[in-house]
C-alpha cells in the first residue's frame, strides 16, 4: 500500500503562505497609513531583523560567489512587487487586484521555468494550480459587485505576479550558495534601499501612533521577516512553480481570518472556492511517498 507524505519544505511554504495571509487583516487595524510606505516599513523591517538574527546566530554574511544576475533580479522583483501589487488594488479593487495579481503567479513562474530552466511543470501541478486558482476566483468574487475593470490596473497586477514568481525563481538560485535568512536579508534590506524614496514622498506621521507601530513591527517582523525565512527554507527543496502554487494558501488564510476575526461573512460560492483552494493545495501537497523519493533522486 502507498504510503502519503507531507516533506517538511511544503509545510514551510504552507507557514509562510499562512502568515501572508494575515497581512490584509493586519492593515485593517492601520490608521491613516499609505499602502506604499506600508510596503517599504515592511520590507525595512523584515530585512533588518533576519539580517540580525543572521549575525547573532553566526551565519556568513559573505556574499562574494553569489551569482549576481538572480540577486539583482530578486531584489528588484521584490521592490518592485509593492508598487505594483498596492497600485493595482487601488485601480481595480482588493477583489480583482489580489485574484490577478495571486492568481496570475503560479501560470508566470511555469512559464518562466519552462523558457530559462527547461523545466516542464507536472500534470499533477496543472491540475492542482488550476484547481487553486478557480477557488481563489470564487472565493474572492462570489457576491461583489464593487470589481472594477481597469486594464491599466489588471497590467499592474500581473506586473504583481510576474514579480513574484521572478523573485521565487531568481532567489532559488541564490540558495545554494547561501543559507534562507542570510539570502532574504539581503535581498530585502537592498529592496528597502530601493523603495527609500517612498518615505519622502508620502506621509509618515502616522507611523508614531502606536497602534501603526504595533501593525507595522507584526507586518515587518511576521508577515515579512519570518515568513519570506520559511518560504527561503521550503523553496531550497522543491521547484518554485510547486513553491508558488503553494502561495494560494495566502488568500485561504486572509478569508477565513476576515470570518473569525473582522466579522465578514462568506456566500455560498465563496465557501465553495475555499474547498477548492484547499483541494487544490493538498493536491500539490501530498504525494505517495514512492514518487517523492524519486523526485529527491532526480533532483
Amino acid at each position: 500500500m502507498e504510503r502519503w507524505t507531507m516533506p517538511m519544505a511544503i509545510v514551510f511554504v504552507l507557514c509562510a503562505a499562512m502568515l501572508w495571509g494575515t497581512t490584509g487583516t493586519a492593515q485593517a487595524f492601520l490608521i491613516g497609513a499609505h499602502p506604499l510606505v506600508v510596503g517599504a516599513a515592511r520590507l525595512l523591517l523584515g530585512g533588518m531583523s533576519l539580517l540580525m538574527f543572521a549575525i547573532l546566530t553566526g551565519k556568513s554574511l559573505n556574499i562574494k560567489g553569489w551569482p549576481k544576475w538572480p540577486f539583482f533580479v530578486s531584489i528588484a522583483a521584490m521592490a518592485a512587487y509593492q508598487p505594483f501589487f498596492f497600485t493595482a488594488v487601488s485601480m481595480t479593487g482588493v477583489a480583482a487586484g489580489t485574484v490577478i495579481a495571486i492568481g496570475s503567479a503560479p501560470i508566470v513562474a511555469g512559464l518562466l521555468e519552462w523558457a530559462f530552466f527547461k523545466r516542464v511543470p507536472g500534470k499533477r501541478w496543472m491540475q492542482a494550480t488550476a484547481l487553486a486558482i478557480a477557488g481563489c476566483v470564487l472565493l474572492m468574487t462570489a457576491g461583489d459587485q464593487s470589481v472594477v475593470v481597469s486594464p491599466l490596473g489588471l497590467l499592474f497586477a500581473i506586473g504583481a505576479g510576474l514579480s513574484f514568481a521572478a523573485y521565487t525563481l531568481a532567489s532559488k538560485g541564490l540558495l545554494a550558495k547561501g543559507e534562507p535568512e542570510v539570502v532574504v536579508a539581503f535581498i530585502f534590506s537592498f529592496s528597502a534601499i530601493v523603495l527609500l524614496p517612498t518615505f519622502f514622498l508620502f506621509e509618515v506621521s502616522w507611523l508614531l501612533h502606536w497602534q501603526n507601530g504595533l501593525v507595522v513591527l507584526h507586518l515587518g517582523l511576521l508577515a515579512t521577516g519570518l515568513a519570506y525565512m520559511l518560504f527561503a527554507k521550503g523553496l531550497k527543496e522543491i521547484p518554485g512553480s510547486l513553491a508558488v502554487t503553494l502561495a494560494l494558501a495566502e488568500p485561504l488564510t486572509a478569508a477565513l481570518l476576515g470570518v473569525s476575526l473582522v466579522g465578514e461573512s462568506l456566500s455560498f460560492y465563496s465557501w465553495g472556492g475555499i474547498a477548492l483552494l484547499l483541494l487544490g493545495l493538498l493536491l500539490a501537497s501530498i504525494a505517495p511517498k514512492q514518487t517523492q523519493s524519486k523526485r529527491s533522486i532526480s533532483q
